[in-house]
């Protein structure tokens, strides 16, 4: 029973792991005694964050571009040169754009949609066979996609593309869990709520102490928030979880509920 959290020796793969929600998992992972590859589609930051987290552990920067299917080939080829398996998958890499309804462009969703779903769907087919290699039916290997509240409540800002990649997320994670359980493969989703990252950083400046008043906890995610759900979705202890969409949101959902 005292292991039941524990995840060291376990070899993963965070996309979008440079910053925000995917270095925060990173970091939790690396400390851990997870050997953590990141990816991020801007070379120098997903170098310079795979730097300062090796001090910790190991972690290794695999720069590329999650909308290109040659990119993610190449993530594959990377790995293999490294290890023979991956047991935890975090497909975090993501993208928001804002414009009102009228003026909402076809670009803007096509990148959120492709960064957000498409990109996700990919990546865990093209991983699969590492995934299945020490995948048993009493310690799975686990894939956890990073969704968002605005996936299940309906957020205020005009992000259209946004939240409705968020809620495929959710949907599809639920369908992947259900086909790929026989092959030893849990697949959750992870739904934050307000954290401090690059995607929340205007938003959190403009309305940030909004935000935190509507918060029941009354604050925003630490990173210790987001890494603890991981580790737990990531260990021995949620063997026999899948196929859920889990709220780290400190209690916004209920109050948004509350007060719709």
């Amino acid at each position: 029973m005292k292991k039941l959290f524990d995840i060291s020796g376990k070899v993963a793969l965070v996309s979008g792991g440079s910053r925000g929600i995917g270095e925060m998992i990173a970091e939790g992972f690396v400390k851990n005694g997870v050997k953590t590859f990141i990816t991020s589609r801007k070379a120098d930051q997903c170098n310079e964050t795979a730097k300062r987290l090796s001090q910790y552990g190991d972690c290794i920067s695999i720069p590329a571009d999650l909308t290109d299917i040659k990119e993610i080939k190449k993530i594959k080829k990377t790995i293999q040169g490294k290890v023979d398996r991956i047991d935890i998958l975090i497909n975090n890499a993501g993208a928001v754009w804002a414009a009102d309804f009228d003026s909402f462009p076809e670009n803007g969703w096509d990148k959120v949609m492709d960064t957000n779903v498409k990109a996700m769907f990919f990546l865990t087919q093209e991983l699969i066979d590492l995934l299945e290699k020490s995948a048993t039916n009493e310690d799975p290997s686990r894939v956890i996609n990073v969704g968002s509240i605005d996936g299940i409540g309906i957020p205020r800002a005009e992000t259209y593309s946004y939240p409705a990649s968020k809620a495929a997320v959710h949907q599809l994670t639920r369908v992947m869990a259900n086909r790929l359980a026989n092959r030893n493969i849990n697949i959750n989703a992870i739904a934050p709520g307000p954290f401090e990252s690059q995607m929340m950083k205007s938003t959190l400046k403009s309305f940030g102490d909004e935000i935190i008043n509507s918060v029941p906890r009354k604050r925003i995610g630490k990173p210790e928030d987001m890494a603890g759900a991981a580790i737990f979705l990531s260990s021995k202890a949620s063997a026999y979880i899948t196929g859920i969409v889990m709220p780290v949101d400190g209690g916004s959902l209920i109050a948004r509920r509350h007060m719709e």
